[in-house]
C-alpha cells in the first residue's frame, strides 16, 4: 500500500504518515507488515506498508492507500 506526499514538505510528511501507519500495525497486532518511506524524486515522497496478500482487501478499505503494488522480496 503506498501514499504519495508533494511539495516541500513532502518527506516530514511522509515519515510521519509512516509513524502512524506503524502504530496502526502495532494497535492491529498485525505482525507480518513492514512500514517505510522512500524518495521517488525532488518534492514526492512516499509513505509505504507491506502487508500479506490474503491482508489486501480488509486494510486497503480501512487505510484507503493513494495506490498500491505487488512486492516481490528479493530472496
Amino acid at each position: 500500500m503506498i501514499w504519495d506526499f508533494y511539495g516541500p514538505n513532502a518527506e516530514a510528511i511522509a515519515k510521519h504518515h509512516e509513524k502512524h501507519v506503524g502504530e496502526f500495525a502495532i494497535s492491529e497486532c498485525l505482525e507480518t507488515v513492514t512500514t517505510g518511506t522512500s524518495k521517488i524524486v525532488d518534492g514526492h515522497y512516499m509513505a509505504f506498508m507491506i502487508v500479506p496478500n490474503e491482508q489486501v482487501m480488509h486494510l486497503r478499505e480501512i487505510l484507503k492507500p493513494h495506490r498500491g503494488q505487488r512486492y516481490f522480496p528479493e530472496n
